[in-house]
């Protein structure tokens, strides 16, 4: 056994509580340089054995998670996860193609994401996640899959609606609609999906702008799409765009890229358009959208210069159905047949320019769909059109 003296027990001692003090924050003892003068090699080791022992036991403490280590901005991101995670769901799909001997066989399809909007398995998604699928599965957040078949599906738009059977009992979560009439730039996002097939992955963004619209892969322009920089890559499809409350304001659709990968520029299609096409395809089966009987085109400086026309944007009617709505209330096509484009097709000048319907001012396509993208077949509309230099007025009810 080592024996210490007195004084060198008493040094000691206090070399452990100034240890102490620094591991606990709690005590602060001011030592004369003179005093440290006098410390002996030996009561130096003490010292930082002590502090040493001190600071290894504070890293190897256990302490309780709480709300506390979180920002408000991370509990809320949590909170919408937890929420909304287990209705997002996995769908992959199978069709079927042809070898080299005109023998069909089945092979791995597209895949994306999906939200459960009612318990009774209903799934919204995107057309072109299902698109020429023989099989649908869908898989759940516990891993349990299903087949699922398709109740409607609208290109315009490119949402489709698909549903499972739930086994009896299951009690499923739903992602209930958001109103994305009053979103603004900047307003905080969220997106549920399956980048690159994992599963359920989170990402945050803002809206990055309103009322786009974009042109997809089959030609077709989807109007009033919400713009946000969130992460969306492919996989993400048909997955769910939410707002700070765990709503769904959007359906992630599409992403502008040279890469195929997220490049902070992805688009998705409103909860406003996604309610009512959703509401027609279970009611019918397809979507209830009035239109006009006549051909159209969009109207730019070069046909306006050719046709001789005073303005050079609208919609220029090139030929109307025989019979239809358009002819029935007045609605004038073009009599000069020329070739349009690479010679591939005929349009007729001289025909009306559609300029306004229900006072929005119709510049482009675009303007044209959206003014008629909530109209139903039956609904009667007022046009301003651009014949002879003057503005004339129809009211025309829309065909389906």
């Amino acid at each position: 056994m080592r024996l210490y003296t007195r004084g060198q027990l008493v040094c000691a001692v206090v070399f452990s509580i100034i240890a102490t003090s620094v591991g606990v924050g709690t005590i602060s003892l001011k030592i004369s340089k003179n005093n440290e003068s006098k410390k002996t090699d030996q009561e130096k080791q003490i010292q930082i054995e002590e502090i040493a022992t001190s600071e290894s036991e504070e890293k190897n403490t256990l302490l309780p998670v709480s709300n506390s280590y979180f920002t408000q901005d991370e509990l809320q991101n949590i909170s919408i996860y937890e929420k909304c995670n287990e209705a997002v769901v996995n769908i992959n799909t199978k069709v079927t193609t042809y070898d080299w001997f005109l023998e069909p066989y089945v092979q791995d399809g597209g895949s994306g994401s999906g939200s459960i909007i009612d318990k009774r398995g209903y799934i919204l998604t995107n057309v072109h996640v299902i698109q020429n699928a023989t099989i649908i599965y869908v898989s759940l957040f516990d891993g349990t899959q299903y087949e699922a078949k398709i109740v409607g599906q609208d290109l315009d738009s490119d949402l489709a609606v698909i549903k499972f059977d739930p086994p009896e009992g299951m009690d499923l979560k739903t992602i209930s609609f958001g109103d994305s009439t009053n979103l603004k730039v900047g307003q905080k996002v969220i997106a549920i999906g399956n980048p690159f097939g994992m599963e359920r992955t989170m990402t945050t963004g803002i809206v990055s702008g309103l009322g786009r619209p974009i042109q997809h892969s089959n030609k077709r322009i989807i109007r009033n799409m919400i713009q946000t920089d969130t992460a969306i890559n492919p996989g993400n499809s048909g997955g769910p765009l939410l707002n700070a409350e765990g709503k769904m304001i959007g359906i992630n659709t599409m992403i502008m890229s040279s890469s195929g990968n997220s490049a902070g520029v992805g688009f998705a299609v409103p909860s406003e358009t996604a309610v009512r096409v959703v509401s027609d395809l279970l009611k019918y089966g397809k979507v209830q959208r009035g239109v006009l009987d006549a051909k159209i085109l969009q109207l730019n400086r070069r046909i306006a210069q050719y046709a001789g026309l005073d303005i050079a944007s609208g919609i220029l009617v090139s030929e109307v159905d025989r019979g239809g709505n358009a002819e029935k209330a007045g609605l004038k096509g073009g009599t000069e047949a020329v070739y349009y484009g690479n010679r591939s097709s005929i349009i007729y000048l001289g025909g009306d320019v559609i300029t306004k319907i229900d006072g929005i001012k119709i510049a482009s396509l675009a303007d044209y769909y959206s003014a008629l993208e909530s109209k139903r077949p039956g609904d009667q509309i007022e046009v301003v059109v651009h014949r002879n230099r003057k503005d004339v007025k129809l009211k025309i009810t829309l065909s389906e």
